[in-house]
């Protein structure tokens, strides 16, 4: 009796040894971004390691999900950004692409997603055109668009008596659609746009194209670029009196680290529309405490902010279907799901794939009203969610078509 014992408990131990383990996820996460050039604080190794702090924020691991991480420069060039996102795709087994700040290079990565079935969780590009007609099933545009922006802080600024604009804009997609998007809301609210230029990217000398806005007289100079752009723009605006002699810049896209760099006795007064500041609330606190422990000491912009929250929510979804490969049903999937955390609060993803999420305006604060280093922002008003992007019957995506 007590050898047939053994024997059964020898048995049960030896099923228990070659029963196979759970089975295992493996998810791939491409971050491509702006490493290196006029965009590199607001993404860049940020963006890597907002999508890191993601993944172990999630347990991802604890949840059955083996993930690994690429990244990629991407240098500004659709055609760079393309080959990348197809090599990535076809031979290094990449799920997800994140970030890609530049919305050239994101409408050539947007096409190559679609093709191979994959998914691309938009956090740096502006252009409203990835949900309007370029929109696809396999793309999700997280954080802000040019049409959130025009309408957050065009419509703040001529409300309030700027009702002339002379543009200054990046020459490329991004630029173009976010001049477009703001032209259209100062004139539907009785304003005028009096001229322009196309500015070269990464421009170091802004000096001729502000003489032309300066002599313009346009009440507001709309500065329809970001980053390194944008901060030269200020400061050489400055340098030339152009505040002082009665005309006011308008920054359309302003991040934390642009402030940071200009520095608050430049920027105060500024406004601009925003989706994330770092002292909203306890979790973006939190949040933007860890973050900057391990980014050099440099608070989050909004577009980390996204990653961080995007591949959140991608992570869910798949842990959810125990597979990535088919994009689309994972793009559905998250899009069925209603989003919710501390750095946007609660939100939705719509059919045409933008994520809806309260906006924020805010004024840069005068350096006497600062706390302190990063206490850049004070709340002028609260863009809901609702009103924050375009309504989707406006925006042409096929995807919304009966």
């Amino acid at each position: 009796m007590n050898k047939l014992k053994s024997m059964l408990l020898g048995a049960v131990a030896l099923a228990a040894v070659a029963a196979p383990a759970a089975a295992q996820t493996n998810v791939k996460i491409g971050v491509l971004s702006d490493m290196s050039s006029l965009y590199a604080d607001l993404g860049g190794a940020g963006s890597v390691l907002a999508a890191r702090m993601a993944v172990e924020d999630f347990g991802a691991a604890a949840k059955g999900l083996r993930v690994e991480f690429v990244s990629a420069d991407h240098q500004n060039r659709p055609d760079v950004g393309s080959n990348i996102a197809r090599q990535w795709y076809d031979r290094d087994g990449v799920d997800v692409i994140v970030d890609v700040p530049n919305s050239g290079v994101a409408l050539a990565v947007n096409g190559v997603t679609r093709e191979k079935n994959k998914v691309f969780l938009v956090s740096g590009a502006a252009t409203s055109a990835l949900t309007g007609e370029q929109c696809s099933p396999n793309t999700i545009h997280w954080t802000y668009d040019t049409w959130a922006l025009a309408n957050g802080t065009g419509r703040a600024i001529v409300q309030q008596g700027g009702d002339t604009w002379f543009f200054m804009t990046a020459d490329y997609a991004f630029g173009h659609q976010l001049e477009a998007d703001t032209s259209n809301v100062v004139r539907q609210l009785g304003g005028r746009v009096v001229g322009g230029v196309r500015t070269p990217l990464n421009a170091p000398d802004f000096s001729s194209f502000l003489l032309q806005a300066q002599s313009s007289r346009a009440k507001i100079i709309g500065l329809a670029n970001a980053g390194g752009d944008t901060i030269n723009s200020i400061k050489q605006a400055g340098e030339f009196g152009i505040v002082r002699r009665g005309q006011s810049l308008a920054g359309l896209l302003i991040f934390i680290t642009d402030i940071h760099g200009l520095g608050l006795e430049t920027a105060q007064g500024l406004i601009f529309t925003n989706a994330f500041y770092w002292d909203k609330n306890d979790g973006t606190r939190a949040f933007a405490q860890r973050f900057q422990a391990a980014n050099r000491g440099i608070r989050p912009t909004m577009v980390h902010a996204g990653v961080y929250s995007a591949v959140t929510h991608y992570l869910k979804a798949v842990e959810a279907a125990r597979s990535t490969a088919d994009g689309k049903a994972i793009v559905d999937r998250m899009k069925a799901t209603p989003t919710a955390d501390a750095l946007f609060g609660e939100g939705s993803i719509r059919a045409d794939g933008r994520k809806i999420h309260d906006m924020y305006l805010y004024e840069v604060k005068k350096p006497s009203e600062s706390r302190g280093a990063w206490d850049y922002y004070k709340l002028r008003a609260t863009i809901p969610a609702a009103q924050a992007f375009r309504p989707i019957a406006e925006g042409n995506c096929p995807l919304t078509r009966g």
